[in-house]
């Protein structure tokens, strides 16, 4: 974490120091949550549409913070150490950007509309064979947790692993100018945030804002199998680098890199790519999509060095953020999985190829949740995923949520109506579930994260079944 004497944090963040015999005190660390533990750190007090983290200040200065920063048009700030900011934010994010440069570490920022954290989550598990690496926790990925990321990094990372999230034009790029990455990522450009942006085109560009930090010379690794990428890339008004280098993945064979073999296992999956050549990685998560990451992240490991076998070895032992097709047994014997963090057409449609690639089960159920935030086609591309679920994938269909009972409606163009069940209460959805699922049963839960199916999914793993087979 960030360590360094008031003054010096002054410095960095363009504040000023209220007290000048204060300037010598050593901080170790910054929150902006006034709950959290107080002492040795810096509290910088944000202000939100129902808080004003300035309320808070004092109480953190009697709780142990070493001092706080105060946003000048708040009135008289409490007696104690103060560094005075014009604005708190732009000076929280100033001051993770100037002791990102000062570290000296090589950045890796990642972005997409599905993909990004298991990507990072791979990136960092290579990466950590050769390199004292630092990632993005959980989905700390805005304009307030980039920073906090990146001031909770250790001084001697070697590489940052960022992960950026949007929800609407010039976020990303605000995330690219502080962080000024190496090395860019671009999972997909898929259909979140439709309602905010309208359409796949304006998603494009917003993702693409990434580029615009971009070192010079930098490298752009983005998948290939969507010409949206490059169309944006050869827009005039997209703000880029002089200099850059271009690596694509993807499905395709136009791409760089792209699958040769992709084999089931238990547990993950087995693959070779044009750049492994023939011998085989080996990942233990299932689904061609996370192949199709893998990919990413083996090229982010290779412009970093790492040899062969390291590489192998990383993504062998992968840990993933939860929720993210999370495989888990439950106690009755019934195997779970749990992607319940988020949803979107091409989330939802990748997570079902999943299911439908597991062999050695009964049955295959999906449980579908309303997917967010799609704007005025919500209804039809709920449909849609209907429409995509067929014998041959699974065997039965649970929706839950108004806006999911269109996956229902759809999916009874290939599915008997027998197979397909839509609820509204999410306590008969469980109930029934519980009564007619076995442990020889695969069940996948996915939705957005609003609709929180991860009650469902820990209802299946943590409680017993009805129906139990020898």
């Amino acid at each position: 974490m960030i360590k360094r004497t008031l003054y010096q944090i002054a410095q960095m963040c363009g504040g000023t120091l209220l007290r000048d015999q204060d300037s010598e005190l050593n901080i170790n660390g910054v929150y902006t949550d006034s709950r959290m533990p107080a002492e040795g750190r810096l509290f910088v007090p944000l202000a939100g549409e129902r808080f004003d983290g300035h309320e808070y200040a004092a109480e953190c200065l009697a709780a142990g913070a070493v001092g706080i920063m105060w946003q000048k048009d708040h009135g008289t700030p409490p007696e104690g150490p103060v560094i005075v900011v014009e604005d708190s934010l732009l000076a929280l994010q100033e001051l993770s950007a100037a002791y990102l440069r000062e570290s000296g570490a090589s950045v890796v920022a990642i972005t997409g509309s599905n993909g990004k954290t298991t990507t990072k989550d791979m990136v960092y598990s290579l990466l950590s064979t050769t390199y004292k690496v630092h990632k993005t926790q959980g989905n700390f990925n805005n304009h307030i947790g980039l920073p906090l990321t990146i001031l909770d990094m250790p001084q001697d990372t070697q590489i940052a692993v960022l992960e950026m999230g949007m929800s609407s034009r010039h976020e990303i790029e605000r995330l690219a100018e502080i962080a000024r990455p190496d090395v860019a990522v671009i999972t997909n450009i898929g259909e979140a945030h439709l309602l905010q942006l309208g359409s796949r085109e304006e998603i494009a560009r917003a993702k693409l804002e990434i580029v615009s930090g971009l070192k010079n010379d930098g490298l752009l690794i983005y998948n290939g199998d969507d010409s949206l990428a490059d169309r944006v890339l050869a827009e005039p008004t997209t703000k880029k680098p002089k200099e850059f280098k271009r690596f694509t993945f993807g499905m395709n064979q136009t791409n760089n890199d792209f699958p040769t073999g992709i084999t089931n296992h238990a547990g993950g999956m087995i693959f070779t790519s044009v750049s492994s050549g023939e011998e085989a990685m080996q990942i233990p998560l299932i689904g061609h999509h996370n192949v199709v990451n893998s990919l990413a992240a083996l090229a982010v490991a290779r412009h970093y060095g790492v040899s062969h076998d390291d590489m192998r070895k990383g993504l062998g032992e992968v840990k993933l953020t939860g929720m993210r097709i999370e495989v888990t047994k439950g106690v009755s014997g019934i195997t779970v999985l749990n992607d319940a963090y988020n949803a979107s057409p091409t989330a939802m449609k990748a997570a079902i190829d999943a299911l439908s690639g597991l062999a050695g089960y009964e049955r295959k159920a999906a449980v579908l949740g309303d997917m967010l935030e799609l704007g005025p086609r919500e209804e039809e591309l709920h449909e849609e995923i209907g429409h995509y679920l067929t014998p041959a994938k699974l065997d039965l269909v649970f929706t839950y949520g108004s806006l999911s009972s269109n996956i229902a409606k759809g999916a009874l163009l290939n599915m008997p109506n027998h197979a397909v069940f839509a609820f509204e209460d999410k306590a008969a959805l469980t109930a029934h579930l519980k009564a007619t699922m076995t442990p020889k049963d695969v069940v996948l839960v996915k939705a957005s994260r609003g609709m929180k199916l991860e009650e469902v999914a820990n209802a299946l793993i943590n409680e017993p079944l009805q129906i139990e087979v020898d």
